[in-house]
């Protein structure tokens, strides 16, 4: 009994130093990250590409789970309407749905796997091949040339395909849903304006900046601080994905509280 004992409480122990031990390393980058923001003549071009390549390279996978997630929302709503409410209510459910909730957090969950995992394998390959230690030699900082770029990025980037997949799933939406029910356009349209506020457009776009920072932010760490070769490569580019869908479920909860006083 008393060698279980301290077992447990070396696990714990050891669990609780590598927590404290990952926070530390985590501010610490923050704080580098943010002293590298002065130096824009260094990560202003790489930024432009990185922004290009999140904006085009994701623009159809974006499209297609957002027209997915509105088409099946409004096909559930068919199928669980009775009749017993007006039909312009289906496109309340439909516009509200997709612009609180489906737009938002699908974008950053599937985000966070395209370019969660492409930060981290690209900085840990750099790492582990010793090219950001060539770099630190010469006196550049990786911060300003490799993750302030990507960062930025990320969180410019996310909110605007945030906003392109809201529009996508009210269109699919308000198209499927007329293959189950009879609504007309005046219908949807009423619904959508009727219970709609100017403030739920706002609250999405909010709720995309704090996931469009997490995991850039997440996924840049994890790939800098890659350790042992092609497999620590591969562990990064995983915990990436992984830390940066958790932070994202995290952030709709916490986000959501503050913004909707719920």
């Amino acid at each position: 009994m008393a060698t279980a004992s301290l077992d447990i409480r070396q696990v714990a122990g050891r669990f609780f130093l590598n927590g404290t031990t990952q926070v530390g390393r985590f501010t610490f980058f923050v704080g580098e990250t943010l002293r590298a923001v002065p130096e824009v003549r260094i990560w202003w071009p790489r930024f432009i590409d990185e922004a290009w390549n999140i904006g085009v390279g994701s623009m159809f996978l974006v499209l297609l789970i957002a027209a997915f997630a509105g088409a099946v929302t409004a096909l559930q709503a068919g199928y669980q309407f009775t009749g017993s409410l007006p039909y312009y209510i289906v496109g309340t459910l439909v516009v509200s749905a997709v612009i609180l909730e489906l737009g938002p957090v699908l974008t950053a969950l599937v985000l966070s796997g395209r370019i969660g995992a492409r930060y981290a394998a690209q900085l840990g390959t750099m790492r582990v091949t010793e090219q950001i230690d060539a770099l630190e030699s010469l006196g550049r900082s990786p911060y300003s040339h490799l993750v302030l770029p990507r960062v930025l990025a990320a969180l410019v980037m996310i909110p605007m395909m945030t906003m392109v997949a809201n529009a996508a799933g009210i269109l699919a939406g308000w198209w499927s849903v007329k293959l189950v029910l009879p609504v007309t356009n005046m219908d949807f349209v009423y619904g959508a304006q009727w219970f709609f506020r100017p403030w739920d457009a706002y609250y999405s776009f909010i709720k995309s900046i704090f996931f469009g920072g997490t995991i850039g932010l997440v996924s840049c760490f994890m790939g800098i601080g890659t350790q042992q070769g092609a497999e620590g490569v591969g562990r990064a580019a995983t915990g990436a994905v992984v830390s940066s869908s958790v932070l994202v479920l995290l952030l709709d909860v916490l986000v959501t509280k503050v913004l909707l006083n719920q």
